[in-house]
């Protein structure tokens, strides 16, 4: 059998630091999801459905930004690693969902000899600002 020590050994609390670091790789572990969630990489749990909106994944892609110059120095290696990791899949990812961005529908069935016109700056109706605005930036 097993003696009372040797079972309070595998019970025991962990300490502060073992605790600080569980909680800090699930820190970057949660934030990494709902970056590929948001870069349609991941489906939402609750709906099962694809979500792209590029301006909140780079906003979660600045937030682990911030959090590895603010913990420069503070992290073990492991925990660098992981957020190292988890910064290039994300910074990865968003590339590849900009170069992939979906093209315009086409907006009727032409046949294939005519021509489609094609939408200009000037075509945008002035009650939506938003499509002015740069919708994303490349900076890796």
């Amino acid at each position: 059998m097993s003696d009372p020590a040797s079972r309070a050994e595998t019970t025991a609390a962990p300490s502060q630091e073992e605790r600080m670091a569980g909680l800090f790789a699930h820190l970057v572990l949660q934030h990494t999801q709902l970056g590929l969630m948001l870069l349609g990489k991941t489906p939402r749990p609750d709906s099962g459905e694809t979500v792209r909106d590029l301006d909140h994944a780079q906003s979660v892609i600045d937030q682990l930004e911030m959090i590895e110059a603010k913990t420069r120095g503070n992290l073990s290696k492991d925990e660098a690693g992981l957020l190292r990791q988890s910064l290039m899949t994300l910074r990865l990812a968003f590339v590849e969902a900009v170069d992939t961005a979906p093209g315009p529908a086409p907006a009727d069935h032409s046949p294939a000899g005519e021509a489609r016109p094609t939408a200009t700056a000037e075509a945008a109706p002035a009650s939506a600002p938003e499509d002015s605005k740069k919708k994303f930036t490349k900076k890796y």
